[in-house]
């Protein structure tokens, strides 16, 4: 675990991310907020490739909580048993379908602990949710941003709500909006688990990580 980085090395860091990606993205697809706290769910231990290409047909006809139902579950594991876990996840997606028929009229609540009352959504799940579609900078800590957080300086802790706390506490206000995406995004495709792209790394000069490759 790298030792935290102090406040104007973080703000260099984002301030470069966020020249290289003013507007970064989540990668899941969705068509409302019902199908992005549907394929967040679905994405745990599953790529988002993966999800999407499972979800594309499945959100053309399924993009209410009320039409997840008729569905059914055989039709909703027909659809996704492509990504992994797909019988539990399945039986998840029907169960808070109901949950938000019965108890929200099929509306999607937007406070964390709403979101999190729901079969298959977890804290991290609802972060997604409440930063991608209420635009509220929540940081939804992953395997990505753990690793960064940790390897970089940018947030280290020994748990995720550990990591979590400091995103918060220590990126600037003006960047916790897209921190997470940039984090995310920074940690899939640059700074790799095994063999971090070092050569091509943004912020090489500013990370302390000792093992670069080049």
């Amino acid at each position: 675990m790298a030792k935290q980085l102090d406040y104007h090395t973080i703000r260099e860091i984002f301030t470069r991310f966020q020249t290289a990606d003013p507007e970064p993205k989540g990668e899941l697809e969705h068509v409302n907020v019902y199908t992005l706290v549907v394929a967040v769910a679905l994405s745990a231990q599953a790529t988002d490739a993966g999800v999407n290409k499972a979800t594309r047909a499945l959100f053309q006809i399924a993009d209410t909580p009320q039409k997840m139902l008729d569905l059914g579950l055989e039709g909703v594991t027909e659809h996704i048993k492509t990504i992994g876990l797909f019988r539990q996840k399945a039986k998840n997606v029907i169960k808070l379908s109901q949950i938000l028929v019965d108890d929200y009229g099929g509306v999607v609540p937007n406070s964390r602990a709403a979101l999190q009352s729901l079969p298959g959504v977890g804290r991290k799940t609802a972060n997604v949710v409440l930063n991608m579609w209420w635009h509220y900078p929540a940081q939804a800590v992953d395997t990505h941003i753990f690793r960064l957080g940790n390897r970089t300086g940018i947030a280290p802790g020994k748990t995720v709500d550990a990591v979590e706390r400091a995103i918060e506490d220590n990126i600037p206000a003006d960047f916790q909006l897209h921190a997470h995406h940039w984090m995310i995004l920074h940690g899939r495709y640059t700074c790799v688990a095994r063999k971090p792209k070092c050569g091509a790394c943004l912020i090489r000069d500013l990370c302390p990580f000792e093992e670069k490759t080049e």
